[in-house]
């Protein structure tokens, strides 16, 4: 597997520091950067350097802009961000995004992501800003509860699809794993919500329904970080850091070609990527069943402002909010 490039960076104390360059960077499967820490993005984009601590150890590391060819974005709400999209191409750096949008707003699950109309508006605008096919819409995950069932997923799921499929390429899916994290099942069941399990039945039945759905939309659907095998409903392990993705949309970054592994010398198509090229460029910090491609992810956990009562990546609301008044948006770290 590639390791990323070390340079020296010097920070404004004057202190000399080693730094990591990565290629991809996410931003971010830990938190919502473009909805609450745009600025602080931006601040950080200008400097060249961030500094990351790792939620497992607590150590810092910093993380350089020098060679920075590709940012993923991941966000329920990017409407913040949009100001700052014309810098990234005045520093020609590329980008996409994993918009996440569910339609939650009945049960409560997502208490502070803006109203559904608003953010179907926000979908519509930067997919007319950027192109359709750098706007990967998620509906992620799906849930059931006692007022949830099959069907009634199917029905939000078509409401939301019904707004979004001229507007997009793509439609990523994953099933809730509530008995995974005891702190996400505390957390809904401290909110009165009673989950249920999906069954592999379950799973079928919905793959079987969406693909009903998608003969008006016409979108690819795949499964993100699922071990269950879709394909014979033609939806297919997803990678949301994708190098056949970066291959369509990109492939005039020779810089960005090299790291994935293509030339055009080669004169690979898309369809046909080197048979290798997934395998050693793996992300191995990711779950078993993750299908990306490396990337450096520059978020913190417990700092998304969304608060969402079956996400992972807070340990609870409560928690999130404190540390979000500690944001300092000049500050090298979010928190």
């Amino acid at each position: 597997m590639k390791n990323w490039d070390s340079i020296e960076l010097v920070l404004k104390t004057g202190q000399p520091v080693q730094a990591i360059a990565p290629v991809i960077i996410s931003a971010s499967r830990s938190t919502d950067i473009p909805a609450f820490y745009s600025q602080w993005f931006y601040n950080r984009l200008k400097e060249g350097y961030l500094k990351w601590v790792n939620p497992f150890s607590g150590t810092a590391q910093y993380v350089s802009f020098h060679k920075a060819r590709l940012i993923v974005f991941w966000s329920k709400n990017p409407a913040p961000l949009l100001a700052y999209l014309d810098y990234l191409n005045d520093l020609n750096i590329n980008y996409y995004f994993q918009f996440t949008l569910n339609n939650y707003e009945d049960e409560g699950l997502e208490p502070s992501v803006p109203p559904l109309k608003a953010r179907l508006e926000t979908f519509q605008y930067l997919s007319e800003k950027i192109g359709k096919e750098k706007v990967i819409w998620r509906f992620d995950p799906i849930i059931l509860t006692e007022s949830i069932t099959v069907d009634g997923i199917l029905e939000k799921i078509e409401y939301v699809g019904n707004s979004l499929f001229k507007y997009t390429e793509k439609l990523v899916i994953s099933f809730a794993d509530i008995a995974e994290y005891r702190y996400v099942a505390n957390n809904l069941a401290f909110n009165g919500i009673k989950s249920r399990n999906i069954t592999k039945e379950q799973m079928i039945d919905i793959a079987q329904k969406i693909q009903s759905l998608n003969q008006k939309w016409g979108l690819q659907v795949a499964t993100c970080a699922e071990s269950i095998d879709l394909e014979k409903y033609s939806i297919y392990h997803n990678r949301c850091i994708d190098d056949e993705l970066i291959l369509k949309l990109f492939k005039h970054d020779d810089e960005l070609m090299d790291f994935i592994g293509y030339s055009a010398s080669q004169q690979l198509s898309f369809l046909q990527p080197q048979t290798d090229s997934n395998r050693i460029l793996k992300d191995r910090g990711q779950r078993k069943a993750c299908g990306c491609v490396k990337s450096k992810d520059i978020g913190i956990y417990n700092t998304c402002g969304h608060c969402c009562l079956y996400c992972y990546a807070n340990r609870t609301p409560a928690q999130a909010k404190i540390n979000m008044s500690k944001h300092n948006p000049d500050a090298e770290s979010i928190v």
